[in-house]
């Protein structure tokens, strides 16, 4: 089992950025491809970027793409979600999932997730 932490949630204001980490400890960290997802209030949870095992792909939602870059660490434990240009569509609780996959319907958590960290974006 992997047992997962997210951080680096906070107020920010629209167009300005953060950055999120999900650390990761026991199991195995490099195994399986990591995403992170996002649930606004009222809203379904969705997802947000996925990497793969190495690093070596990444993938984006279309409503985040260009401005959010995903990374991982395996030598540290961690992966990283920089948030630039943020807009106020953005705020929500950011999850993070230590096994990440994708069907016909769209990209699925398989894995466990951490507890979430919120992101308010204001004006």
């Amino acid at each position: 089992q992997v047992h997962l932490v997210e951080s680096g949630g906070g107020l920010v204001q629209v167009g300005e950025s953060l950055s999120l980490s999900c650390s990761a400890s026991g199991g195995i960290f490099s195994t399986y491809m990591m995403g992170w997802f996002r649930q606004a209030p009222g809203k379904e949870r969705e997802f947000v970027a996925a990497i793969s095992w190495d690093g070596g792909r990444t993938y984006y939602s279309d409503s985040v793409k260009g401005r959010f870059t995903v990374s991982r660490d395996n030598a540290k434990k961690v992966m990283t979600l920089q948030m630039d240009s943020l807009k106020a569509e953005d705020a929500g609780v950011y999850y993070c999932n230590e096994d990440v996959k994708k069907f016909t319907s769209g990209w699925i958590g398989s894995g466990y997730w951490g507890q979430g960290t919120q992101v308010t974006v204001s004006s």
